[in-house]
């Protein structure tokens, strides 16, 4: 019996992995990052950040979001927010057949753009972390204008739109 990819490390080592630039670069600007770096961040990710110890699931949420979340048990929180919200992009492993997916992004999304290759996150310093994501990612947008970004974004991957959900 295989052990839920989770239960071995349920919590990162950080949860402060950046998001490549060139990312924000290509689907932005966004107004709101809800779970951003701490400062000294050394790019915006959006026009407005919230960080620790500001619980950003519990903060209004306004405007075109950009959520790269804390991966791992945390993950699905912040999807079902973005779905409620309905007007962003998020970052995640791509872990379609879990029950976040089947919750949050399957009746829900816009579209996936399942990005080719892992790409490799940064550290709170700039610095470009040694070793790739670890798995597969996607972007998952909420509304019909982030569907558009991601086919505007030029980010190598297949993108998914359209499909229907059998329930």
């Amino acid at each position: 019996m295989t052990a839920h990819p989770y239960r071995a490390r349920p919590v990162a080592a950080t949860h402060f992995w950046l998001t490549p630039p060139g990312i924000i670069e290509a689907l932005g600007p966004f107004d709101l990052d809800p779970c951003a770096a701490p400062e000294p961040r050394p790019w915006p990710t959006a026009v407005r950040h919230i960080t620790l110890p500001t619980d950003g699931l519990a903060e209004p949420w306004e405007g075109r979001v950009w959520c790269n979340p804390p991966f791992g048990r945390f993950t699905a929180a912040w999807l079902a927010r973005m779905a409620s919200h309905n007007n962003g992009i998020a970052l995640t492993f791509a872990r379609t057949e879990t029950r976040m997916f089947f919750d949050s992004v399957w009746p829900r999304a816009s579209a996936i753009l399942f990005v080719e290759r892992r790409p490799h996150f940064f550290l709170p310093n700039g610095e470009m972390a040694d070793g790739n994501s670890g798995g597969p990612i996607c972007l998952i947008a909420y509304g019909e204008k982030n569907a558009c970004a991601l086919r505007r974004s030029r980010i190598m991957g297949a993108l998914v739109s359209g499909w229907s959900q059998i329930t």
